[in-house]
């Protein structure tokens, strides 16, 4: 068990009035625990009680460390596993559960009465979450740098009549030669008119001169995520993409400079659009500045007018913002911060300069 981050999810549940917690999200249990299984229908639950009483319900079929550092209680397929878990649950009491928990497996708890009442307990966790400690830092650089290694290898392949899915396929095959050991998410790639659409999927769109590339990728290193979005230009680029991308790379440097402790994740976003909005283009900056991320690629937490929190050492999201110009073209730049104690450190390093590739 991950003792650290175990105890902040007590604290945060101490602060909900909660006693107990049964989590059933795989990712929210690999945090926990350091160990990954996925249990596909089976059912599969970490149960956290104030008073230390921890349990990991787990099939048979499944191979967990002797040291796992909690109790472990074994079912087969055939056996009343319920029985097993309503059995170590304070029926007097109310249970905390995770947002991902299964109908089937929440349904029967409700009707034998498990618990005095049942609690969408997830903002336990995804406080616990959102603040990394120095091993997840750790894994989010070297994932980081994984990406920045991939994209500048995925430039050599920008070649005319070359097409977004075939850049994503050629992608991939980079992550595994780079030893990642997976998709943050899957690639996406936008030439031309299709990068006005923020999240254009790759199609058969080849690649010709005065297009704009919109390269927006991440991969794994030790189940955490990378992220990072770059726009190039291929062969040529007009003032107007000049004009716009000079924007938003601005929005973005201004907003990372305000990353600190205690700032406001409301006022990183308005730095960003107040920036896009002078020069005209505010409509066309069509979401949020940030996301936070982790296991997920997007986790618990947002940087955008309407959030509400302020940022914290340990935290990690995104800074990107765009400009989309209907059946024209988009600009989109995007860097992962880390929130120091002393303000910011960017974990991306590749550079943001305007390149046009030949």
């Amino acid at each position: 068990m991950k003792q650290n981050r175990v105890n902040a999810v007590l604290k945060n549940m101490e602060s909900m009035n909660l006693s107990q917690i049964l989590i059933t999200d795989p990712l929210a249990i690999f945090y926990l625990t350091g160990r990954m299984i996925k249990p596909f229908e089976r059912f599969y639950a970490l149960y956290l009680n104030q008073n230390g009483n921890h349990k990991i319900f787990i099939n048979q079929l499944e191979t967990v460390p002797e040291d796992l550092g909690v109790e472990k209680v074994r079912f087969t397929d055939s056996d009343p596993y319920l029985d097993l878990v309503i059995k170590a649950i304070d029926c007097k009491e109310p249970l905390g559960i995770d947002k991902n928990m299964a109908a089937r497996f929440l349904l029967p708890l409700i009707d034998r009465k498990a618990a005095s009442g049942f609690v969408n307990a997830s903002l336990a966790l995804d406080q616990a979450r959102a603040v990394k400690d120095t091993q997840e830092q750790e894994l989010m650089r070297k994932a980081s740098k994984l990406n920045d290694m991939a994209m500048t290898e995925i430039t050599r392949f920008f070649k005319e009549g070359v097409t977004e899915t075939e850049l994503a396929e050629q992608l991939k095959k980079i992550y595994r030669d780079l030893g990642a050991d997976g998709l943050s998410f899957e690639p996406l790639f936008a030439f031309g008119e299709n990068a006005a659409s923020g999240h254009h999927w790759p199609d058969q769109t080849k690649l010709k001169a005065g297009d704009c590339i919109v390269a927006d990728i991440g991969c794994t290193w030790e189940g955490y995520c990378s992220d990072m979005t770059r726009t190039y230009f291929y062969k040529e680029v007009t003032n107007r993409q000049q004009e716009v991308y000079n924007l938003v790379l601005k929005a973005n440097e201004e907003a990372e400079k305000a990353v600190a402790p205690g700032v406001s994740l409301s006022s990183l976003d308005q730095i960003a659009r107040g920036i896009i909005t002078e020069q005209g283009y505010g409509a066309a900056f069509t979401h949020r500045l940030g996301h936070f991320i982790g296991l997920e690629a997007h986790e618990f937490g947002d940087v955008s007018s309407a959030s509400t929190g302020q940022a914290v050492a340990g935290n990690i999201f995104s800074i990107e913002p765009g400009v989309y110009l209907e059946k024209d073209m988009g600009v989109r730049i995007e860097d992962l911060v880390l929130v120091t104690e002393q303000g910011y450190e960017r974990l991306n390093h590749l550079s943001k300069d305007l390149t046009v590739v030949e």
